[in-house]
């Protein structure tokens, strides 16, 4: 075991501690699964399957039709495009066409959606024809830099749906059609002569700009390449490869696949083990549920959100979840109580990882058969270093038990943030590693606790405060079913914690004093809240993920209103 990488000591006998991880081109993961298990479905959409061998033939012609539009190394084409079939298809054309893949959100305001097409340098944008996307992207095309729009209709790749599930995606729009606006169909009519461009260096062949979040600035657009984007496939199967087998897996996803967690772990290392992909559009506690019992579900990732609604959720008691053989929660920190909850409820270990945009998804993992470490992400994956800096900035690194700047490298890590050689800059240490901005702390045998983003952090009174740390005390009153903790103007103090709460349903609610009494025990002075706020419902990110920014800037306009 290496003195600077304890983890190891600590990962499944079975593990390598430093396995072989194949990069290569993003298409070659379908066209391995298509040559494999060509009969087996790839994707389920609505009841309508595509096998692996039909995903492919349509990936093929439609890059060809991208080809003769234009697309080539160095063109960037935007995908606007909900869970379905359209984004397997135009993700996979694109990259074998030679371009670079650049993901919208249709929960961006306009204004980001502008910032994003002049900043990536989008020319082309693929579509669907609901009212959710199309109006947006018909407007943009005649005020950015937007040249054409790929439009393509909901039942192309699944027939007639009910009304049910019409239902799930809204209405649809009336479609323009003009030579700035084209069917997608008409990519599938070029034939399947696709000119490959060679990748001598998938390390420096850039796959997809994804944008960051973040609470304050312009989004970022970080550089992941074919290698970053293989190399996580082949981490996520160094990690899982001893649970799944491939050509015999059902994924159920309904994380939005222009997410970076969704991206990877749905739609690219679901092809990697050509598993057949249950798309749902978005998150139903009722249809997940019932999914998982039909149709024999064995991969179910999501963030905590979902998990708390499925054990909040009456049905879930009622239905057979003893397929489920792999379930993940990411892109927040996972409460103990709901890891504990959902496992003795469906009898399948919930496990936490964390990672981020800039680390293609991957950066730390639960083995299978490792008990629950409170508060613990887990192991550093295979192939990842982990150090952990002094927060002043320096490049000083903690000793362990300490808490410190996560920082991290690997073949998975982001390249750099696109035209932004300044924030490349100010992200990178000197030797190559990426500074997270999440403060953490590393036990002797490797796991990794993270404490919180360093700018969450609550500054009272001089001292150091965690929202994390609150919110995990709060989750462990029995009505509450979400919270989150955001730092607001204290005359006194400098900064104060709020907490905002959504109970239970059928919960009985509680006053302030009532939880300063319930908290009193599991907080430090310096911890204490110092107001509360019970909601019907809290913000969220496009992922399904509290976000604090709205209740930032809501808190922010309160206080001006009373200055």
């Amino acid at each position: 075991m290496s003195q600077s990488m304890p983890w190891l000591q600590s990962y499944p006998a079975h593990m390598a501690h430093q396995p072989a991880l194949p990069v290569g081109p993003v298409w070659a993961l379908l066209e391995g699964a298509a040559r494999e298990f060509p009969e087996r479905p790839a994707i389920d959409f609505f009841g309508h399957k595509l096998s692996y061998a039909e995903l492919d033939a349509l990936v093929r012609r439609a890059a060809s039709g991208l080809q003769q539009l234009g697309v080539g190394p160095g063109v960037h084409v935007g995908l606007y495009l909900p869970n379905c079939p359209h984004y397997f298809i135009s993700f996979m054309a694109v990259l074998r066409a030679g371009g670079t893949v650049v993901n919208y959100s249709p929960l961006d305001a306009e204004r980001t959606l502008a910032h994003k097409i002049e900043d990536s340098q989008t020319d082309l944008m693929i579509t669907l024809d609901l009212a959710a996307f199309y109006p947006r992207m018909a407007e943009l095309l005649h005020s950015t830099r937007l040249q054409r729009l790929l439009v393509g209709q909901l039942t192309e790749f699944c027939g007639p749906v009910s009304q049910a599930q019409a239902e799930q995606l809204g209405p649809r729009a009336e479609v323009q059609w003009n030579d700035q606006c084209l069917p997608f169909a008409s990519l599938l009519a070029q034939g399947d002569d696709c000119r490959l461009h060679p990748l001598d260096d998938p390390q420096a062949a850039l796959a997809v700009v994804q944008y960051t979040g973040g609470t304050t600035g312009l989004p970022k657009g970080a550089m992941l390449t074919h290698a970053n984007l293989t190399s996580s496939c082949s981490q996520l199967l160094a990690i899982l490869g001893n649970e799944l087998t491939p050509g015999n897996e059902r994924v159920l996803a309904v994380l939005p696949p222009f997410h970076i967690y969704a991206l990877m772990i749905n739609m690219l290392f679901s092809l990697r083990m050509a598993a057949e992909v249950y798309l749902h559009p978005r998150f139903d506690p009722v249809e997940v549920l019932d999914c998982i019992h039909r149709q024999r579900i064995s991969t179910f990732p999501g963030v905590p959100t979902m998990f708390i609604g499925l054990l909040a959720h009456p049905l879930t008691a009622q239905r057979d979840l003893s397929s489920l053989k792999v379930c993940n929660s990411g892109g927040a920190p996972l409460p103990l109580e709901v890891q504990q909850r959902f496992q003795q409820v469906a009898g399948c270990r919930l496990r936490e990882g964390w990672g981020m945009t800039e680390t293609s998804t991957v950066g730390t993992f639960t083995p299978a058969d490792a008990e629950p470490r409170n508060g613990s992400c887990g192991l550093p994956a295979p192939g990842c270093r982990v150090r952990l800096l002094a927060l002043d900035g320096s490049e000083r690194e903690v000793a362990p038990g300490e808490e410190g700047e996560l920082c991290i490298a690997g073949p998975n890590i982001t390249t750099g943030y696109w035209k932004r050689a300044d924030a490349t800059a100010e992200s990178m240490t000197s030797d190559g590693f990426l500074r997270t901005g999440d403060v953490a702390r590393m036990d002797q045998q490797g796991w990794l606790y993270i404490v919180d983003r360093t700018k969450d952090m609550i500054l009272c009174s001089g001292y150091n405060v965690y929202p994390r740390i609150i919110e995990e005390a709060i989750y462990e009153h029995p009505a509450v079913e979400e919270v989150s903790v955001i730092g607001i103007d204290d005359a006194y103090r400098g900064q104060a914690p709020k907490a905002f709460i959504k109970l239970r349903a059928a919960a009985e609610p509680f006053d302030f004093t009532e939880l300063q009494a319930f908290l009193a025990s599991r907080l430090g002075k310096h911890e204490r809240l110092a107001a509360m706020e019970i909601r019907d419902s809290l913000p969220k990110t496009p992922v399904g993920k509290l976000s604090k920014k709205e209740l930032v800037e809501q808190e922010r306009q309160r206080s001006q209103r009373c200055a």
